[in-house]
């Protein structure tokens, strides 16, 4: 049996599991997804592959600090974080936040290139979603709330340039995609953009999973854009991570389907 799991702290509310596994029982593959809690990320990775672990996710806080214990793909030390890790070999680390954002907006059959995309936030989520959109053919601006931290990305990510959340209004104005990568509307009913910068035009993604309709979709879709949630980009790093580490095409409806049935599950509690 393969064993996958997900270092992180805390962890015990992970929807990786269910989706995982739900992939391992569609396709027949004997293999179990475990969460890890550990102290120490160095001393985690060494003990995984001493017991022939086959492939770790990683979440908050370790995203950065496993840069030091594996060789990291050229994405993932651009945007300089880790949330996937192979053992085939010497541990290397990817980063599928950047293709789980690209993915979610593929299926919502968003085109990028040459679009105008702007990002909020500059921390970790904004990182992987400004290379990702830069890499994928977008003039990508970045907004955030300490507009140095905007700045700073946007001197790193090809042709972008870096904001202050004052500067949503002008850019929106001319954006055909808008992606919230802060965790402003987990789980409170706030939205990082002002309304009135929304407008039909636009593709308004919101990383943001927990709650599903978040305060930004609802305000966006009364303005007619189209939305996508933050649960596709979820569906998509973990499909990504599947692939990498088996090999196989993801059974992304099952995934999508177990995933959905525990947020909803959550929702209600």
């Amino acid at each position: 049996m393969q064993v996958y799991g997900l270092l992180g702290n805390p962890v015990g509310h992970s929807l990786s599991p269910p989706m995982h596994e739900a992939a391992y029982d569609e396709l027949g593959i004997d293999a179990r997804y475990v969460t890890f809690e550990p102290a120490d990320a160095g001393r985690a990775i060494e003990g995984a592959r001493a017991l022939g672990i086959a492939g770790l996710n990683v979440t908050i806080p370790f995203k950065r600090d496993v840069l030091a214990h594996v060789e990291p793909d050229a994405l993932a030390a651009r945007i300089g974080a880790v949330n996937t890790i192979d053992f085939a070999g010497e541990p290397t680390g990817h980063n599928t936040d950047a293709a789980g954002a690209i993915r979610a907006l593929e299926r919502a059959d968003v085109g990028l290139g040459g679009a105008r995309a702007t990002v909020v936030g500059a921390g970790g989520a904004g990182r992987a979603v400004a290379f990702a959109l830069a890499d994928a053919g977008a003039a990508v601006s970045v907004a955030n709330r300490t507009d140095s931290r905007a700045r700073e990305l946007a001197a790193e990510v090809p042709g972008a340039s870096g904001h202050g959340l004052e500067a949503l209004p002008e850019l929106l104005a001319d954006a055909e995609v808008v992606v919230n990568a802060t965790s402003v509307g987990m789980e409170e009913d706030r939205s990082p953009i002002p309304p009135e910068a929304l407008h039909a035009d636009l593709v308004v993604m919101d990383a943001v999973y927990r709650p599903l309709e978040t305060r930004l979709l609802r305000e966006a879709a009364d303005r007619g854009a189209r939305t996508v949630d933050g649960a596709w980009m979820l569906l998509y790093q973990g499909v990504e991570a599947f692939e990498r580490w088996t090999g196989a095409d993801a059974p992304v409806d099952p995934m999508n389907e177990a995933l959905r049935t525990r947020l909803e599950g959550d929702s209600s509690e």
